[in-house]
């Protein structure tokens, strides 16, 4: 099976997880992460799950699953240890082309959720097509040591940085070699020392006056002034 990678935006899309358990759990937290209105259907729910029905998180109905439970829903989920009820939900979905995945069970999905190493907006996807989910989770701790929460500091400063750079009236193609040279800097590694003097130093030697470090990183608390020092004036 050659499955095709794709990132789904389900901000306030209608997402259904049926089970209430441990691992229905872990599936609707993920959910609510990425935005998703979530509804949960399980005669018991763990507690977690029944805190955050309290707080209307999300929409739980304490009771046994039925067909119609998937209708208007953009995504659905099952995560019971029912087999049986299981390959229902399956099947409740596929006859209305519904994304569907079956925890643990990649032959009854029309998708599958990889490992994931999450950096703020940087996410790192990892899957072996269902072959081996433990090598894959052993991969995802690999890749959590050698990508620390730098990389989402860093990610978020090139957005602002390219948000400014495309706002100036030249083409953006002007704009590739100066962001390989932020790429190619030490930027991160002053980053997660945390540097912000050696990082200011960097900025101002590629883009110049106003492209302060802290002011990018927090640019809609902080908003950057026009006459802002170079770095070294820090």
């Amino acid at each position: 099976m050659q499955y095709y990678p794709v990132y789904l935006d389900i901000h306030h899309k209608n997402c259904l997880v049926v089970g209430g358990g441990s691992v229905g759990t872990r599936k609707v937290k993920t959910l609510l992460d990425c935005g998703a209105s979530v509804t949960v259907v399980s005669p018991t729910v763990s507690e977690s799950l029944a805190i955050l029905a309290e707080a209307q998180a999300v929409q739980v109905k304490k009771r046994a699953y039925r067909s119609t439970d998937v209708s208007d829903m953009f995504l659905v989920i099952g995560a019971t240890n029912d087999e049986e009820l299981n390959q229902q939900v399956s099947r409740d979905a596929e006859r209305r082309n519904t994304l569907c995945n079956i925890a643990d069970r990649p032959s009854v999905c029309n998708f599958i959720l990889p490992s994931i190493v999450r950096r703020g907006d940087l996410v790192i996807a990892i899957s072996t097509s269902g072959n081996s989910p433990a090598f894959a989770k052993k991969l995802r701790r690999d890749m959590e040591k050698q990508y620390g929460e730098e990389y989402a500091v860093f990610l978020k400063l090139m957005g602002a940085i390219r948000k400014r750079l495309l706002q100036e009236a030249h083409e953006p193609e002007a704009h590739k070699p100066i962001f390989n040279r932020i790429i190619q800097s030490d930027l991160i590694q002053r980053i997660r020392e945390g540097d912000e003097d050696a990082a200011n130093a960097i900025l101002y030697e590629i883009l110049g006056r106003g492209y302060r470090f802290r002011d990018l990183v927090f640019e809609e608390q902080h908003p950057v002034k026009e006459d802002a020092p170079p770095a070294e004036q820090l």
